[in-house]
Parts: C-alpha cells; sequence; structure tokens
C-alpha cells in the first residue's frame, strides 16, 4: 500500500461519515424542536471544547496533514462556524482540497520531515510516518470520536456505523 493510500482516503472515508453524523444531529434537533445552538455547543465536560470546536479541530488536522504530505501550502480556515451548515460546509472544503492533491505529490511523505507546531512556541519533527501514525491519526480521530461521543450524549440516535461511515 502507497503512503497516499494509507492517509488521504482515510481522512476522505471519516470526514465524510462526519458529515452524515452532523445530518444526522441536524436533523434530530428539528424532530425534537431543540435550538441547534445547544447541541453546537454542548460538551462532554467543561474543560472540554464542544462540538463546533471538535469538528473544527478534525478538519484541521486531516486538512493540514495530507497539506504537509504532498508539500503543500497548509489550508488556513478561520474558525467562525456557528451553524450545522457552516461546519458542513468546511468539512466540504476540506475534502475538497484533499482529494485536489495528487497521489505522486505523496511519494517519499512517510520518510520526508515534517515540522509541525506544538505549542505557542514549540515545534516538533517527525518523519512523515511518524507524524501520521503518531500525531495526525490521534488527534484527527480523537476529535471525531469526541464529537460523536458529544451528539451521542445529548440523544442523537448513532452507532458505531455511522461513526465507521458505514451505515
Amino acid at each position: 500500500m502507497s503512503f497516499y493510500e494509507g492517509s488521504a482516503p482515510v481522512f476522505v472515508r471519516q470526514l465524510t461519515a462526519l458529515t452524515a453524523i452532523l445530518d444526522k444531529a441536524e436533523a434530530y434537533a428539528a424532530e425534537k424542536k431543540i435550538e441547534p445552538g445547544v447541541l453546537l455547543n454542548a460538551r462532554l465536560h467543561p474543560a472540554m471544547y464542544p462540538l463546533t470546536k471538535q469538528i473544527q479541530l478534525a478538519c484541521d488536522f486531516g486538512g493540514k496533514a495530507c497539506a504537509r504530505f504532498a508539500q503543500a501550502e497548509l489550508p488556513s480556515m478561520p474558525d467562525t462556524e456557528t451553524t450545522f451548515a457552516q461546519l458542513k460546509a468546511r468539512i466540504e472544503k476540506v475534502l475538497a482540497n484533499i482529494k485536489a492533491l495528487p497521489a505522486a505529490k505523496y511519494e517519499g511523505a512517510e520518510k520526508r520531515d515534517i515540522t509541525f507546531n506544538v505549542g505557542p512556541d514549540k515545534t516538533m519533527t517527525l518523519t512523515g510516518q511518524q507524524f501520521l501514525n503518531h500525531s495526525a491519526f490521534p488527534n484527527f480521530f480523537f476529535h471525531c470520536a469526541t464529537a460523536y461521543d458529544i451528539l451521542r450524549h445529548n440523544g442523537v440516535e448513532l452507532g458505531k456505523r455511522d461513526f465507521l461511515g458505514v451505515a
């Protein structure tokens, strides 16, 4: 399997599943007459980010990882989304960015050094494979799972198949 096949399609599938999860959350809010902001601002714990930020971070980790692997300019998006439609549009933009990067640009990425921020004034450098395995995927899936968990905790009828994108 190429490095491209082991990275970009994984991000694409999970972001696509995240869109479907947001569709279910939006429909649930409408059906139950819940103000959408209640779900969008819901958190699992007061010290954790709300749903909106979880989606933004999942998008950032997926989109920026692929850009780094393809040696493309890092996408920058302001975190201004306040509705389900805006969050889904952000995901669609990230998906378009990932899909626009040719697989050939990923060649050798597993061995290339990737330098990334790990705090306001600190960077870390890992090989592409280390970055994918120990930073990009764990952070990406953490935020996707947390978004799922927030919605499930708030009554949205979701199952593992929804998270896996096979519902």
